[in-house]
């Protein structure tokens, strides 16, 4: 759950005190700011997750860990790049072992983009297109699969406070404040959208661009003990730090290309850059998943992205969570797919 990264509600005092007195303006802007490829990689991979025979894992970006710190929720495209038209149930839910051990949400999306598992183990989802009639919402799910609460309108794209245009990411704050990243590039919005516990509109921020303040596909949020809303800004490939109220606090960019991010209880932050390496974007940045201090915003780990996939098609590992035993779990947009990245001791690597 992301009250195990994204909320991140489970601090040391130590780290909770150094956090206070450090000035979060130029966390690790100084020394790194700059995505670098020199690092370490400790790190096993290994496939992950098991489907019943004949169905396939769609394209994914949604994931995110129960609250009992190791089951994992993964909100995939029904087998393919969209569930328009699917049967399927697009929700599922993974004991520790791989095992599928729920599903729901059939018939009822268009595009599953990011999932969150709040405090008391509701689900919420980004549906983030919009086609007949459906799509362009936030739902809240109960852990069986009971409908909660719906924003936007169905099917409707907006940037009013009640219409979103391709919402990425959603997360709730410990007293229940809803954000959602409205917004996945070319002419959608690009702005953070704030409501109460209710669903009730209180404010908006942003807009396209690339200056402080300013989004180009706000793609994935965390929420860490102090409280700062950090938003993968991945079009800007940087990571942007807000207070509740949208005031910009600092900006980080030695993550990468970031389309998810997700912050454990040790203060540890996980950005999965799946789109550097290019031509044209960030042609001597290694895709992958970096590892660092929350805290000081040092970089520790890059474990280099295995896939070759050909950039014209998009996708890559985008999604991320992390269990309570620092297991890192990926999904991949794409063609589809689930991966366990496992730290090795140093003696058996």
């Amino acid at each position: 759950m992301r009250s195990a990264h994204r909320n991140c509600i489970v601090m040391g005092a130590a780290l909770v005190a150094a956090l206070a007195m450090t000035d979060v303006r130029t966390l690790g802007q100084a020394a790194a700011p700059q995505a670098s490829n020199d690092f370490p990689n400790p790190y096993k991979i290994e496939s992950w997750g098991q489907l019943p025979a004949g169905r396939k894992m769609g394209a994914t970006y949604g994931i995110d860990i129960d609250r009992d710190g190791k089951s994992v929720w993964v909100f995939e495209r029904c087998g393919g790049a969209t569930c328009d038209g699917s049967t399927l149930a697009p929700l599922l839910k993974f004991d520790a072992s791989g095992k599928l051990i729920a599903s729901f949400g059939a018939g009822m999306f268009i595009f599953p983009h990011g999932v969150f598992v709040d405090r008391d183990d509701n689900i919420w989802v980004t549906d983030g297109q919009g086609k007949n009639g459906k799509g362009q919402q936030v739902f809240k799910f109960s852990p069986t699969g009971k409908v909660l609460m719906t924003l936007g309108k169905a099917g409707v794209a907006g940037d009013g406070p009640d219409t979103f245009n391709q919402p990425s990411d959603v997360l709730v704050a410990p007293n229940g404040d809803i954000f959602v990243a409205d917004g996945h590039g070319g002419d959608t919005n690009a702005r953070i959208v704030k409501f109460d516990k209710d669903g009730k509109f209180i404010k908006t921020w942003g807009k396209k661009g690339s200056g402080t303040g300013e989004f180009d596909t706000p793609h994935g949020l965390v929420m860490d003990g102090q409280g700062r809303l950090l938003v993968a800004d991945r079009g800007n490939s940087r990571i942007q730090v807000f207070d509740q109220d949208g005031k910009f606090i600092a900006q980080w960019k030695q993550f990468g290309r970031p389309s998810g991010i997700f912050l454990d209880r040790a203060g540890m932050l996980y950005s999965a850059d799946s789109q550097s390496n290019t031509p044209n974007v960030n042609p001597t940045v290694k895709r992958g998943v970096r590892v660092g201090g929350e805290s000081n915003g040092r970089v520790r780990y890059l474990v280099p992205d295995p896939d070759s996939l050909d950039p014209a098609q998009g996708g890559g590992r985008e999604g991320i969570a992390v269990d309570r035993d620092g297991i890192i779990y990926v999904a991949k947009t794409g063609d589809g797919g689930l991966y366990r990245y496992t730290k090795q001791s140093a003696s058996t690597r």
